[in-house]
């Protein structure tokens, strides 16, 4: 694996196991994690500048995940974000793709498969 030390991934989602086990993961690649429990309490971090990549649940209470993207996206344009939901639904996926997603996935989702598409996104991102 090839961890980036200093490069921030974050997790939102409302599932307190989901963000423990993604901030698990990002670490063991070599990542800093931040994890949040709602796109509210991100957005008011004042954390959004120093993110590289950013996972996010779909469907949360207050602000949802594709609302999330949307509005991260206004203020950088150029930060991967892989959305993730525990319900299968073609339309939200396809939506978060043309919003630019880096990546979707469902739950529960594979660890390797998940660490791939962060590693994807800060390699990407790189030449940006």
């Amino acid at each position: 694996m090839s961890g980036g030390t200093g490069q921030i991934v974050t997790a939102v989602d409302d599932d307190f196991r989901v963000r423990e086990s993604i901030s698990s993961l990002v670490e063991s690649a070599g990542y800093t994690s931040l994890v949040f429990a709602s796109a509210e309490e991100f957005l008011q971090s004042g954390t959004l500048a120093a993110t590289r990549c950013m996972i996010t649940d779909v469907r949360m209470p207050g602000i949802d995940g594709l609302e999330l993207q949307r509005r991260v996206r206004l203020q950088r344009p150029e930060l991967a974000v892989i959305l993730i939901s525990a319900l299968y639904d073609e339309e939200t996926r396809q939506r978060a793709i043309n919003q630019g997603a880096a990546g979707f996935l469902y739950k529960p989702f594979d660890a390797a498969e998940l660490l791939g598409k962060i590693e994807v996104a800060l390699s990407d991102s790189e030449g940006n």
